[in-house]
């Protein structure tokens, strides 16, 4: 039997209050298994975003649980949840989100130093996942002199240098050309299925869904159909 990584029941997030309110979730029921690759699509507007920040406890919740490993995220303390996602979760983001101030390894190994893993063991792993991603060479240059599809490969080492249990990008391609969406999406193919790692991505892309495992659609927060 496959084992659920990330699960959700009656998930809610409303924003506002009277006449302003709105329901951004309506009561969202999911189940994610381990070493899954899931796309989330659907128009703009739909709750895509909010679902993976919810999910992800980056954002409260208004009502119902997520529970990833068996861990209730939105009754942790914010330190601990924030512990939590430091040490079981990666982030991918449209934007890359590098810092501009520090080399492509140094923007890698941050997330290790964090949680306290020795600088030495950090480099060593940094460099070897850059190396991994094709960029070997690159390691030390700035996110000003590469291209934006080597960015979102530093942004990639990034989040997957912890090993995390799970994955969430939220766009990962959407600022790339058709050529750099397609490698970033090899490689997250590749990942996952080299290390099962769980990967959820939120994208308006049809050729990023087609290589997942499931493609769930959202329409007005809550999901309509699956695939």
């Amino acid at each position: 039997m496959a084992e659920v990584v990330v699960s959700g029941e009656g998930v809610w997030k409303v924003y506002g209050q009277g006449e302003t309110k709105v329901q951004a979730l309506r009561g969202l029921d999911v189940a994610i298994e381990r070493g899954e690759m899931l796309a989330v699509m659907g128009p703009s507007g739909s709750g895509k975003t909010t679902f993976l920040n919810c999910f992800s406890g980056l954002d409260d919740i208004s009502d119902g649980s997520v529970k990833i490993d068996g861990v209730d995220i939105h009754r942790l303390r914010d330190k601990a949840k924030s512990d939590y996602r430091a040490r079981r979760m990666g982030f991918v983001f449209q934007s890359y989100n590098l810092l501009p101030v520090l080399s492509a390894v140094e923007n890698v190994e941050m997330p290790l130093l964090i949680t306290g893993v020795s600088a030495k063991e950090a480099r060593e792993r940094s460099l070897a996942l850059l190396g991994e991603l094709g960029l070997g060479e690159r390691v030390h240059h700035f996110p000003a002199e590469l291209s934006g599809g080597q960015q979102q490969r530093v942004s990639l080492a990034r989040a997957l240098v912890a090993r995390p249990a799970i994955v969430w990008a939220d766009e990962p391609t959407g600022n790339l050309d058709e050529e750099g969406s397609h490698q970033v999406t090899v490689l997250l193919r590749d990942l996952n299925q080299r290390h099962h790692q769980t990967i959820v991505i939120v994208t308006h892309d049809p050729m990023v869904a087609k290589v997942c495992d499931r493609t769930l659609q959202m329409h007005d927060g809550h999901f309509v159909d699956a695939e």
